[in-house]
């Protein structure tokens, strides 16, 4: 049974080695272990303090994106509304003024043909005056072919104008 039990003496030195391994190393490796361990917990607390910090201001980002965007869409919007309205009004403008200048047109056009046609009728009145003498003066010549019949002519008409 000595294989299973171990003797004193062994039990001594095991125990007296353990011991001076377990010092060695709490002087030497346990406190730079620990104060890696430590770092590297602090390094990853830094860490992921920074990684909330950068999605805090990631949201913050993303949350003033979107109020930029909603405000650029209703400026946009805004710029559409004035741009329709001032077209709205160019036309609106452009139908009075060419209603008005069709109105001057048809009005000078009228005034136009009045006149043309008052020209016209003079002219008309002229011509049938020309013609009126000169067939007056054919008839006449044929009556008053002979000197006598141009006496008899001229007393009648001298009778029949009434001297005032």
């Amino acid at each position: 049974m000595e294989l299973v039990t171990p003797g004193l003496g062994l039990l001594f030195w095991m125990l007296l080695s353990f011991t001076t391994v377990l010092v060695i190393l709490r002087k030497f490796a346990w406190k730079p272990i620990l104060n890696a361990l430590k770092e590297r917990e602090d390094t990853i607390e830094e860490a992921l303090n920074s990684a909330e910090k950068a999605k805090d201001e990631m949201a913050k980002i993303q949350s003033d994106n979107q109020k930029i965007i909603a405000e650029a869409k209703k400026e946009r919007e805004s710029l559409l509304k004035e741009a329709k309205q001032i077209k709205d009004q160019i036309i609106s403008e452009a139908k009075a003024e060419a209603g008005a200048k069709a109105s001057k047109m048809v009005e000078d056009a009228k005034v136009e043909i009045t006149n043309e046609k008052a020209g016209a009728i003079t002219e008309i009145k002229n011509i049938v005056a020309g013609l009126s003498l000169e067939i007056a003066e054919k008839i006449l010549r044929k009556e008053l072919d002979t000197n006598e019949a141009h006496e008899s002519y001229i007393e009648v008409s001298l009778k029949n104008i009434k001297l005032n």
